[in-house]
């Protein structure tokens, strides 16, 4: 029997490489989504099966399919981008996500998981042990930028800010 040295000159299954290639050439959100769902079936038959191969075979889809819905997410612009296939009006992002079966939750998986840059993503879903969606997710995570507060302390802004949502609140009440 001829084993390879490394999992890295292992030759990966032709089925896995056509999968590869297909979720590359997803064009459509759902299409992207059923990829998804029938990977984490076939990985959750491979974990009953407790065939550790094939179990992160479907792993690796699963984020890869991901990966690629939140691509196509990111194409589309959060308030208003494309135009939906009716040619009705504008598509939203959330309404691209909804429209493929995707909840809110997914979606912000499925752009977080975009978000991280393509050399990290492949490495460490190529690995030995593929992170899960939470731990690539976390990585995608864009911090928010700091508000300036023109020298005022944090704490005194915070007040203010509180007092002037209180004062508008009981002048609506008084209204």
């Amino acid at each position: 029997m001829n084993v390879p040295a490394t999992i890295q000159s292992a030759r990966l299954p032709q089925t896995y490489e056509k999968a590869r290639v297909a979720l590359a050439e997803c064009q459509q959100v759902d299409e992207c989504k059923d990829w998804a769902d029938k990977a984490a079936a076939l990985a959750s038959y491979a974990k009953q099966a407790e065939d550790d191969q094939l179990e992160r075979m479907a792993q690796r889809i699963r984020a890869r399919a991901i990966r690629r819905a939140g691509e196509l997410l990111k194409q589309i612009e959060p308030a208003t981008g494309a135009t939906k296939k009716d040619g009705t009006g504008p598509l939203s992002r959330k309404q691209a996500a909804t429209d493929a079966g995707m909840s809110e939750r997914q979606q912000k998986t499925a752009l977080r998981i975009a978000n991280v840059p393509a050399d990290q993503f492949e490495a460490q879903v190529e690995s030995d042990k593929p992170p899960t969606l939470s731990q690539l997710a976390s990585q995608g995570v864009k911090p928010r930028q700091p508000i300036d507060l023109g020298g005022r302390d944090p704490k005194d802004f915070n007040r203010a800010l509180h007092f002037t949502g209180l004062v508008t609140y009981y002048a609506k009440d008084l209204a």
